[in-house]
């Protein structure tokens, strides 16, 4: 039996600049279009853990970092073996995400969901898509979705999925969901997990049929939910089992119809080839590019063995799929048997799983009938971003039926739809910024005078802008 290598200064150094190099979205471009891949994040990272499977024999190894000292498995097989052996063992503590400043956050604890409480999809199908009709219904006139749109419709929608009708407009159970999970490690967690368990509760007595709250009330009588293992923090068996597992889809399912989904659509519309099969392909292609759970954290508690390798208390074993290139067969679109992108979970994830389909679902019934838009940001399809925050998409997202301009073919007359709106819009920045400078307010001395004239010229700027892209929409409609 032996312990963990320790990683040489150097070895250190490197492992960290690629760490590091996460908190600079802008530092691969000079590399990128020099083409010189081994000087960008990801040529970084797999060279640094290229050269720690030949040094130490691909066992997991131990490394100091700026965010800590962790012990760092080599590959997703030895992740995934690691973890599992260590859940076994009753040795971890709850998971953190460790994102790219060094910060932790709290996780929702992953506890398993019986696979027959997951609904087919044809259980769940009709729902979802009369929510996504909402959603469609409120884009703006260029057919265009805002993260402010998109975010709480699609949280509407996975309300509805998981818990049904009577959950689609409680709102504050998707903010206690995300506050239970954010103070997970703190002394709040356990109030705010028991109001958690208090709000579901009326879903779990009267569930309705086709959701998640339903599979999991129909099993009741089989048996409690078992959870694989306690330090992934399950809850008790019995109704606050269930309540458990019916909080932890809950959180998953938000996270693949509210992320996931929007950027398998922007690769999509970005063109991507590997997105290209069909919303499956989209979703699996996100999944692997832009896990929701990038780096996490799993501190232990107790000793454990694994594979002959002794691991201490105190250790903090760094799982990193999205930094690290931890990823499966690039070409491999099936859904990974083990480890959980959504929860940090290295055993896999029904609800997970489930998720998947849901985002797959909803990708599905954007494509029906024309591929969307992608308005912002630009994305070649040959060069997939190391990061793609959702809030920073805007796509013009057509509905089964009615797909706009747009999105139906690109060309001067789809242009024009666009600009047209942006024209409108401009109009209203312009009268916005002038009822803001004709409140008295600005009277009051010379300093007041200057910024109303300042917000005036603002204004008359806007207004200019919008008669050029309103004059601009009219040459490319002709």
């Amino acid at each position: 039996m032996t312990t963990p290598a320790t990683a040489w200064p150097l070895e250190n150094a490197v492992f960290s600049a690629a760490m590091l190099a996460h908190r600079l979205p802008w530092a691969d471009a000079p590399a990128r279009a020099l083409g010189l891949d081994s000087l960008t994040r990801e040529g970084a990272a797999r060279g640094v853990l290229a050269h720690l499977r030949r040094s130490r024999s691909g066992r997991p190894v131990r490394l100091r970092t700026p965010f800590g000292s962790f012990l760092v498995p080599l590959g997703p097989a030895d992740t995934t073996g690691l973890l599992a052996a260590a859940a076994a063992a009753d040795a971890l503590a709850p998971a953190v995400r460790l994102d790219a400043a060094g910060r932790r956050h709290g996780l929702h604890p992953h506890v398993p969901l019986p696979p027959d409480a997951a609904p087919p999809v044809a259980a769940f199908a009709g729902a979802l898509a009369e929510e996504l009709r909402r959603v469609a219904g409120a884009r703006r006139v260029d057919h265009a979705l805002p993260w402010e749109l998109w975010r709480p419709g699609l949280l509407r929608a996975a309300r509805r999925v998981v818990a049904g009708a009577a959950a689609a407009d409680d709102t504050l159970l998707s903010e206690v969901l995300l506050r239970t999970a954010a103070a997970a490690g703190s002394s709040a967690h356990d109030d705010r997990a028991a109001a958690l368990r208090r709000r579901i509760a009326p879903y779990l007595a009267d569930p309705e049929p086709g959701t998640v709250a339903a599979g999991l009330a129909a099993g009741a009588a089989a048996g409690p939910v078992v959870p694989a293992a306690r330090t992934e923090g399950a809850a008790p068996a019995g109704e606050a089992g269930r309540a458990e597992a019916l909080a932890h889809a809950l959180a998953v399912v938000s996270e693949a119809a509210v992320t996931t989904a929007l950027q398998a659509l922007a690769l999509t519309a970005a063109g991507v080839p590997e997105a290209a099969p069909g919303p499956a392909a989209a979703v699996a292609l996100a999944l692997r590019r832009f896990p929701p759970v990038e780096a996490a954290v799993h501190p232990v508690r107790t000793r454990f063995v694994w594979d002959g390798l002794a691991v201490a208390p105190d250790t903090e074993i760094l799982a990193a799929p999205g930094w690290l290139g931890e990823d499966a067969d690039p070409a491999d679109t099936a859904r990974p048997e083990a480890g959980s992108p959504f929860c940090g979970s290295p055993t896999g994830c029904t609800a997970g799983a489930f998720a998947a389909r849901v985002a797959e679902e909803t990708v599905a019934f954007f494509t029906d009938a024309a591929p969307p838009a992608l308005i912002s940001p630009a994305l070649p399809p040959d060069r997939i971003p190391l990061t793609l925050a959702p809030h920073t998409l805007l796509l013009a997202l057509p509905a089964p039926g009615s797909a706009p301009p747009a999105a139906r073919a690109a060309g001067p007359s789809a242009d024009a739809v666009l600009a047209r709106a942006d024209a409108d819009r401009l109009d209203a920045l312009a009268r916005g910024l002038a009822d803001c400078a004709a409140e008295p307010g600005w009277s009051g001395d010379e300093t007041g005078e200057a910024f109303r004239m300042r917000l005036l010229d603002h204004a008359r700027r806007c207004t200019r802008a919008a008669a050029d892209v309103r004059a601009a929409a009219r040459r490319l409609a002709d």
